[in-house]
């Protein structure tokens, strides 16, 4: 599940603090306790303590139904969480092992922290009743919620007669703060999430509908004078052993270049709580985790796929704009990178630089993208800054720059938010300056261009708004980034209607929700015209349903389409640790190989099944049909399936799958087009975490094809692979 359902429409929401007419004092305690889950150590006792008192889902700010109670204290070098949950009947509690960051279907508590009170950014900590941890970055600014941020942390929870205790430990040498001899003052909001029928949530704090800021309105801790950092020093070096073979045909002998064995170091330092260095040599960037199987087909558009990589994820939100100027899997095959990230009063900023050893390019159109490759090393360079004027206000700069031989891509820009109550205002301009090597191939060796990014925003309890205009030139370039399409200005207004429902009925709310926008070429040629609607609606066995509809003129090939489908969704948990969803379309759709109109019908089924406390399986299934002219155009069919089992909250075994069928009709098309192309990846993974930068990965790999000229699938592909890595602190 992905966080930013962690809260559902909760996440828009702001949280108006039961103690925010007065601090909460943070007591200092001497000594430390045993991270068992037993709330039984003495320092308990002297803690401040908190009830989560209001239940803010499905519930309007209704009395908690049952009683939640956190304490907090620190010692001189850690924050100190606890939580007792009660529950009527704790045989219904849903937990599970799971691996770290994927405990969103279970009943979980924690806290969110805003460390410099400032109301753009918080760090989150959850655990659930077996001790399974998640920790997450929120950006304000976005409202992303980041899992992909791993804190050094310990925590540890057990399930007990009348509910289940949670301990946490947060040194503070993982968080980051004002630096100041006095007492400092931080946000801070204590919840619990108790998945049953509805998926109840529990504060500390009231939770009022439609607001459009969940920071700002945190309630305020206070105390943490004097508390130690350490060093703030993470040596973490590496060592990856792989071993691969391929072969090109059923009968071909297996080729390899023999065993690779690559060491690496990651180094981070914190010299100040204000501010980061991090550096890493020879990086091991290999994907431990596959991603995510997509359907490549009828789209004329690159794919995005999700950074994975840890060097890059630590301090992403620091980069983030509203253009994405910065995607860093762009940076594909580093030999080493530095990175920079720190706040000092109202200002943030971050730097980073890296010597790619290949160059990818994303080389985007108006109608059309692709991924280009230069034989050569490159220089990747990326620098942001943002300056919060006042609670509302906040103004940045980014700029990026990528060159090698005969080539670079340089980018600036400035850009701004502003938000109060109901209203937000965002805006970006940039500007790009490119110079491409003449073997490409491309009709512009030289481009240059603008792009400019504006919205408002508008959000009430029931009511929400948005209009947005988007103007990007066909010479601007972002090399660094992932934006696929130029040569455009596109335009959309939208907006939504919310109904609430009495607390306790069977549907809790229902939305409705619908925008038009239009999109021209550079030179006035209209590319789109497109009005969309949906109903949806949030129903007991935590289910969202939804029916939705599009209609559309579209151009390509030189000629109008006329396009409109139908859509419907569902996501439901009929059963504790069962989950299913579903999503059909069907309507007019254009085959863009061809130009021309056909009947598309899409099935995407997947489901989540928590077999046993540690065994889970994640399957999901995408199918895609497209009849014309009295024929099967094309017929795809894509697979992701994933088995995992879960022994301790330390130690994973997990097998993925994936395959994927395509089959064309050739007398359906006048050029010639692959008839059959079928694939199919299988990964056993063996890890074990001693936190998520001491860690031990162990695996094999295969992968096999068949296409027109071989009817038969085979391996083309196997290897094997080891990781080892280890997180080292000097101690002061």
């Amino acid at each position: 599940m992905h966080p930013t359902y962690l809260f559902g429409g909760l996440l828009a929401l702001a949280v108006l603090p039961a103690f925010a007419s007065e601090t909460l004092t943070i007591p200092r305690v001497d000594g430390d306790i045993v991270v068992d889950g037993k709330l039984d150590d003495p320092l308990w006792t002297h803690a401040a303590s908190v009830d989560l008192g209001y239940e803010v889902t499905p519930g309007d700010n209704l009395p908690a139904a049952v009683k939640t109670t956190a304490r907090i204290a620190h010692t001189d070098d850690a924050l100190l969480v606890s939580f007792h949950a009660e529950d009527p009947d704790p045989a219904k509690i849903r937990a599970f092992l799971r691996d770290r960051d994927a405990l969103y279907s279970d009943d979980f508590a924690g806290v969110m922290l805003d460390t410099f009170d400032d109301q753009r950014r918080a760090y989150e900590f959850f655990v659930n009743p077996l001790g399974v941890q998640a920790d997450l970055i929120k950006e304000e600014a976005t409202g992303n919620e980041d899992d992909s941020w791993d804190g050094l942390w310990t925590s540890a929870a057990q399930i007990t007669a009348n509910g289940y205790d949670v301990e946490l430990r947060i040194p503070f040498a993982t968080l980051r703060f004002r630096d100041t001899d006095g007492a400092r003052r931080w946000g801070a909001t204590f919840l619990r999430v108790r998945p049953r029928d509805f998926r109840y949530q529990y504060f500390s704090n009231r939770v009022e509908r439609g607001a459009r800021c969940l920071t700002c309105t945190f309630g305020k801790v206070e105390g943490f004078a004097g508390v130690r950092q350490g060093r703030n020093l993470d040596i973490v070096p590496t060592l990856t052993m792989s071993h691969d073979e391929e072969r090109v045909a059923p009968d071909a002998p297996w080729t390899s270049e023999g065993t690779d064995i690559e060491p690496g170091l990651d180094v981070a330092w914190a010299p100040s709580p204000n501010l980061t260095l991090n550096g890493t040599l020879n990086p091991d960037f290999s994907q431990v985790e596959t991603d995510q199987a997509q359907l490549d087909l009828n789209t004329s558009f690159a794919l995005f796929f999700p950074e994975k990589r840890p060097f890059f994820l630590e301090g992403a939100d620091y980069f983030s704009t509203p253009l994405q100027v910065l995607y860093t899997r762009q940076i594909a095959d580093p030999d080493y990178g530095l990175r920079t990230t720190g706040r000092s009063g109202k200002q943030a900023y971050g730097v980073i630089a890296a010597r790619d050893a290949t160059t990818q390019l994303l080389v985007p159109g108006v109608l059309g993208s692709s991924f280009r490759f230069l034989d050569q090393e490159a220089d990747d360079i990326v620098g942001r800054y943002r300056y919060d004027v006042d609670a509302h206000t906040s103004v940045g700069a980014i700029a990026t720059y990528r060159g090698g031989d005969d080539y670079h891509n340089a980018l600036a820009g400035l850009d701004a938010r502003w938000q109060k109550d109901e209203h937000t205002l965002r805006g970006q301009w940039l500007h790009s300056d490119s110079r491409y090597p003449d073997g490409l191939a491309l009709p512009d060796t030289a481009p240059s261009g603008d792009a400019l990014f504006l919205n408002y925003s508008y959000g009430n309890k029931n009511w929400r708004g948005n209009l947005q205009h988007t103007d990007i030139d066909p010479g601007f370039r972002s090399d660094l980034g992932f934006i696929a399409q130029v040569g455009y200005d596109k335009s959309t207004v939208g907006g939504a209607h919310t109904w609430f429902f009495k607390d306790g009925s069977a549907i809790n709310r229902i939305e409705l929700y619908g925008d038009w926008d239009i999109t021209h070429r550079f030179d006035g040629q209209l590319l789109e015209r497109e009005l969309e609607g949906y109903l949806s609606a949030r129903a007991s066995h935590q289910g969202y349903y939804e029916l939705g509809g599009l209609t559309r003129v579209r151009f390509w090939d030189g000629q109008m389409f006329d396009e409109h489908w139908g859509t419907g969704y569902l996501e439901i948990t009929p059963l504790a640790g069962f989950k299913l969803t579903a999503f059909v379309r069907a309507g007019q759709q254009l085959d863009l190989l061809a130009s021309r109109m056909g009947h598309i019908i899409e099935l995407q089924p997947s489901a989540q099944w928590d077999v046993s406390r540690g065994l889970n399986l994640n399957i999901s299934y995408t199918q895609q049909r497209l009849t014309r002219d009295g024929g099967t155009a094309f017929d795809a069919q894509v697979v992701d399936s994933r088995l995992a089992w879960q022994f301790d909250p330390r130690q994973r075994l997990r097998l993925s799958v994936q395959g994927s069928n395509i089959d064309r009709d050739q007398a359906l098309y006048a050029t010639t087009v692959d008839e059959r192309f079928h694939d199919v990846a299988a990964q056993l993974l063996y890890s074990y975490k001693l936190n998520p930068r001491s860690a031990l990965y162990a695996g094999y790999s295969q992968g096999g094809y068949s296409d027109d000229e071989f009817q038969q699938l085979f391996t083309s592909s196997r290897s094997l692979f080891l990781k080892l890595s280890y997180a080292w602190q000097p101690q002061a």
